[in-house]
């Protein structure tokens, strides 16, 4: 059995990119651990502590997942203006990469991590944390010496699909058409396609365990309370695969790879 670690932005982002491949790599007896960088706070941690992290270790009971630990970072926020520090710790998108990829290699090093899941180089949906999870998980892989590295993805007509019905069903959501047209990764470097239909439920209780996000006024929340509330077949077919890139690839496969533990040969 292997140790899988994924690692994140900030917490929810674990469920659409990567929750039902971790519920699926549980499933199989294998170890799952979640990092995320930034805790999902502009501000100052409260002193009850940070209640994203809180909806972030019931999302990973909900898919199994054995360990959650937070690298000690803020979140950057969206938009242009990179807002000043909190007075108690560094936004993420300010760490030093490599102290940052040193305290992701420290816990690769303690758990024996045999396969990383990080993001590809535009970060998704092009986030500067997210962006910086690229950066920060490859530098931490060369320094822990982990043997693979999956970068999580989405294919760019699967993202052009997805933004066509949300207009369809007159779902308000901002976006930017230039980064939609960008974003994410293109078919031709996809290496690996998980079919999580079968932990369609559970990856929608883990969404929903989200709760700031859900009922919250972000730009996504009026998706993310359709997608809790949809029938769990119909949310399996909306985000029933998840993509991922093989970082050391040095050729393509002759077709996409079902299973993360099988490594592009």
């Amino acid at each position: 059995m292997a140790t899988v670690l994924a690692f994140h932005a900030h917490p929810d982002d674990e469920v659409f990119l990567t929750g039902g491949t971790l519920a699926r790599a549980v499933a199989e007896g294998h170890r799952v651990v979640i990092v995320v960088a930034a805790d999902g706070l502009m501000d100052a941690v409260p002193e009850g502590g940070a209640p994203r992290l809180d909806e972030l270790r019931a999302s990973a009971a909900v898919l199994g997942v054995q360990r959650v630990t937070h690298l000690g970072y803020a979140d950057s926020g969206h938009g242009p203006v990179l807002y000043p520090d909190p007075p108690d710790r560094t936004r993420f998108v300010r760490a030093d990469t490599e102290e940052a990829a040193e305290r992701l290699a420290a816990i690769l090093r303690e758990e024996g991590v045999d396969l990383l899941l990080s993001y590809d180089a535009g970060g998704g949906y092009g986030h500067r944390d997210h962006v910086k999870v690229h950066e920060v998980g490859r530098r931490a892989a060369e320094l822990a010496g982990v043997p693979r590295m999956l970068e999580a993805t989405i294919p760019r007509d699967v993202v052009a699909r997805l933004v066509r019905l949300v207009r369809v069903l007159r779902i308000p959501l901002r976006f930017d058409a230039d980064t939609v047209r960008t974003a994410c990764s293109s078919r031709a470097a996809i290496t690996h396609i998980v079919d999580v239909r079968r932990f369609a439920a559970r990856k929608q209780a883990a969404l929903a365990a989200h709760r700031s996000q859900v009922s919250g006024k972000g730009r996504l929340a009026p998706v993310l309370r359709v997608l809790v509330r949809l029938p769990a077949p119909v949310f399996g077919w909306l985000l029933g695969r998840e993509w991922f890139v093989e970082a050391r690839a040095t050729t393509a496969p002759s077709d996409v790879i079902g299973d993360i533990f099988r490594p592009v040969s």
